[in-house]
């Protein structure tokens, strides 16, 4: 593909950061010139399958929602078997993995958990099937982030765990709107509690867990790279007021 395509594919992928989620692209822009246009490109690929769940113009059925993942995924095997795509979303990623020599086939396991969320209703009824939705929803995408923040080799297990800690902290702070949809992520809430519009209390082994990951920061801030510090160190910050919150009101409200 031409570098004026390619070019092209990129900003697309901007533009759909920036709409979504802007303050993902701003936080984006505090990288690097040279591994921005990657991020986006990530974003891109992960928005699409996000859509083709959630979004307002989704397949109507579970089946076909699942059927259009698999597409979805199948264009980015494609893409990565011939070198190049005529998707705009997947010629950048496929460019960018080439590029900075990302694990782009951790992509897999996070459809795997998208495919989790097609039915609509979701119940989560263990630990391991917790383990299993964000092995694919947070680590698998922090090990493709990984080197577009500096961490290579071992180090980049810190950056899945520290994924994983912010994954469950978004369970844990948003158990009641989830519930709302219809999705119950964490083992052991009480879902009669939500049902009745009563406060359910939160996991504590759950919370305990995640203020556990959040342990991870350290190894990742050590090896990152010195421009993506700042923000990392301001996302561990934020969120660990968020369970420090969880923690002291100890309930889901519905």
């Amino acid at each position: 593909m031409p570098d004026t395509d390619i070019e092209a594919a990129y900003t697309r992928c901007a533009a759909l950061q920036r709409h979504h989620d802007p303050t993902f692209h701003v936080a984006t822009w505090a990288l690097g010139r040279d591994v921005r246009p990657a991020v986006h490109a990530l974003y891109g690929f992960l928005r699409g399958a996000d859509e083709l769940v959630d979004g307002p113009d989704r397949p109507a059925t579970p089946q076909a929602r699942r059927a259009a993942l698999d597409a979805w995924q199948r264009e980015l095997a494609d893409g990565l078997m011939r070198g190049r795509s005529d998707h705009p979303v997947i010629a950048a990623l496929v460019h960018a993995g080439a590029r900075h020599g990302l694990p782009l086939g951790e992509l897999t396991v996070y459809m795997d958990s998208m495919r989790v969320d097609c039915d609509g209703r979701v119940r989560l009824r263990s630990r391991e099937e917790l383990d299993r939705y964000m092995a694919g929803s947070a680590a698998a995408v922090g090990r493709v982030m990984a080197p577009l923040i500096g961490v290579r080799g071992e180090a980049s297990e810190a950056v899945a765990r520290l994924g994983t800690a912010f994954q469950l902290t978004n369970f844990l702070r948003d158990a009641g709107e989830d519930f709302a949809m219809d999705r119950v992520y964490l083992p052991g809430l009480d879902e009669d509690a939500l049902a009745a519009g009563r406060p359910a209390r939160v996991p504590a082994d759950e919370l305990r867990r995640a203020r556990e990951l959040f342990g991870s920061a350290r190894a990742v801030l050590r090896s990152c790279t010195p421009r993506a510090r700042p923000g990392i160190a301001l996302a561990c910050a934020v969120y660990r007021a968020y369970l420090r919150r969880i923690e002291r009101r100890d309930l889901v409200v519905a």
